[in-house]
């Protein structure tokens, strides 16, 4: 499943653990993007977090091969002791600025407990050839703690905030979050690349870099189409 031969880089992210980067990460990658066209008809809506498009949930037979890849190669550069859970999803970015909620216009964060001896880590495979789709990016908080927590707390003014308010709050005609604004400082960016995947800390806030959505597709070949994993851990620090 992967390629033996793959080359592992650290990516430095300020005042964070840093971005573990790996190239030509699957031995056959078009097998995956072939196994994503295959079940192109069984993508749903994402309905229970943030992302704006489509998902396939993965079996956890395949995530485990991803765990395997973690221990081996990633967990000591993010802090991590071991792994509690795992999963991992195929995704498709297809909604257009206009259709983004406030929330999906801004970055995010997977962090789903506060348990101080847990950390966790996410990992994303870019699996389209065109680099122009989007990498992604980690930014910096200009607010504190409490007042993040107000503005992604449930029920917050944010979930349903007309159209026409969040473009005055954030400045700008409905996009995807690239660059800066009054609420995040945009830090580091990674590059796509066919066949790179990432791991890094979840807790960084982060969000895939799309300055270009006309180029977006629900067609896995044509797609910004990734495989995307989200690891809850025993924290090593």
């Amino acid at each position: 499943m992967f390629n033996p031969n793959c080359r592992i880089e650290l990516l430095p992210i300020p005042c964070h653990l840093p971005c573990v980067v790996v190239d030509d990460f699957l031995a056959s990658p078009d097998l995956l993007l072939r196994g994503a066209v295959e079940r192109r008809t069984e993508f749903r809506m994402a309905q229970h977090n943030a992302f704006p498009g489509l998902e396939y949930r993965m079996p956890d037979a395949f995530s485990a091969r991803i765990n395997e890849f973690f221990i081996q190669h990633v967990k000591r550069h993010l802090g991590v002791r071991r792994v509690l859970e795992l999963y991992s999803r195929l995704s498709m970015v297809t909604l257009k600025p206009e259709e983004l909620s406030p929330f999906q216009r801004l970055c995010h964060r997977d962090k789903f407990n506060d348990d101080p001896a847990q950390c966790f880590a996410a990992s994303v495979l870019y699996l389209f050839k065109n680099p122009a789709m989007g990498g992604t990016s980690f930014y910096h908080p200009k607010l504190d703690e409490a007042a993040l927590g107000r503005m992604y707390a449930r029920g917050s003014e944010w979930g349903s905030m007309p159209q026409e308010a969040c473009n005055e709050r954030l400045g700008s005609g409905p996009a995807y979050l690239a660059s800066s604004n009054d609420y995040f400082e945009l830090i580091t960016t990674v590059p796509a690349a066919w066949n790179r995947a990432i791991f890094y800390d979840g807790t960084i806030f982060h969000s895939s870099h799309i300055t270009a959505p006309q180029l977006l597709s629900d067609d896995p070949t044509q797609g910004r189409l990734t495989l995307n994993s989200f690891l809850t851990c025993r924290s090593a620090l």
